[in-house]
């Protein structure tokens, strides 16, 4: 009781010194690396700061914001929280998912798949939000859909943004087992055609569901998706390794997966490279082993690391997480 009391009497300034000490420092960001249910995870470097970019992992008709983290070290997240939604997005009913996010000219473009289109009948796709800072607030930038029609046999779905070393930016999307590429217009207004005049490639890959990520290390492409049923315990993510943007690619192996002492599901994921490092880190989402609802993931993140061959070695999911590395 003494002790409360000469608490209650200490200013405001002690008060918060005498709290921190009790406070153990973080040495590790944990997983998950923020509370709630979050999953499909765009993670990328902007400035000095880790950004994270994931669905708000609710039922469809609920699904229609997100949220966005950022850190200085890997460590310690801020939550910045609605940096869109469904109501700067007029035609955006449903099911906002997957965002990529990529800065060009100053602006942060931001793409995500919304209203879950089952057929070519119904109006929805992969839009684009626009923004001045990597926190937002993200508007509307075309009014309509991207992409809002299936080619290939691709739900217009998961989108992933990748510039390529001439300068090219590409989108790589895909849902429902297939996979395709397209050259992004300069201003991101629309699909350019290829040389051959095609405007959507499929790269589809064996095993491919959903997800893709691609990242270029010494030279080669690598190409990731993930693997098997959203909601079931065998999610997981698999790659490749191509000459050129295009493939082919051919499948290598699985690198994350579940871990039956841990969590189940693991996939849906992205990467980040550490700047003029050969570090590298893969963010994903996973389910608790308490939990049953599918849409109950969690957003983490794990260290990535290759062989002398440059095949990637397989990923060890954990709940310590990784520790600090502040970017210079």
């Amino acid at each position: 009781m003494k002790k409360t009391l000469l608490l209650l009497l200490l200013p405001a300034s002690l008060l918060q010194v005498a709290y921190a000490q009790k406070s153990p420092k973080k040495t590790t960001s944990g997983n998950p690396i923020a509370e709630g249910w979050y999953a499909d995870p765009e993670a990328t470097i902007f400035g000095k700061e880790y950004w994270v970019y994931p669905t708000y992992s609710d039922k469809y008709d609920k699904q229609v914001h997100f949220d966005a983290f950022s850190s200085p070290d890997l460590v310690n997240w801020t939550k910045h929280p609605n940096v869109l939604d469904s109501s700067n997005v007029k035609w955006a009913k449903r099911a906002m998912w997957a965002p990529a996010i990529i800065k060009k000219d100053n602006k942060y473009y931001f793409f995500f798949g919304a209203n879950d289109i089952q057929s070519d009948k119904a109006y929805g796709g992969i839009g684009i939000a626009v923004a001045d800072k990597p926190e937002g607030p993200f508007k509307d930038y075309l009014g309509k859909p991207l992409i809002d029609k299936f080619y290939n046999g691709a739900q217009p779905i998961d989108q992933y943004v990748f510039k390529d070393t001439d300068g090219q930016y590409y989108i790589i999307y895909g849902g429902w087992g297939h996979c395709n590429i397209a050259k992004l217009k300069n201003d991101f207004t629309g699909i350019e055609p290829a040389a051959d005049g095609k405007t959507f490639k499929e790269i589809t890959p064996e095993g491919y569901v959903e997800g893709p990520v691609m990242f270029i290390r010494n030279g080669k492409y690598y190409f990731m998706w993930s693997e098997g049923g959203w909601t079931g315990p065998d999610y997981r993510v698999a790659y490749a390794i191509g000459n050129s943007i295009n493939g082919p690619f051919k499948k290598i192996g699985t690198i994350l997966q579940q871990d039956a002492a841990i969590a189940t599901g693991a996939g849906h994921h992205s990467v980040i490279k550490v700047p003029g490092k050969d570090e590298w880190y893969i963010v994903y989402h996973r389910r608790p082993l308490t939990e049953t609802d599918g849409n109950h993931r969690v957003t983490c993140i794990d260290k990535m690391t290759f062989d002398k061959d440059g095949l990637i070695n397989p990923v060890k999911i954990t709940n310590e997480g990784v520790t600090a590395n502040r970017l210079k």
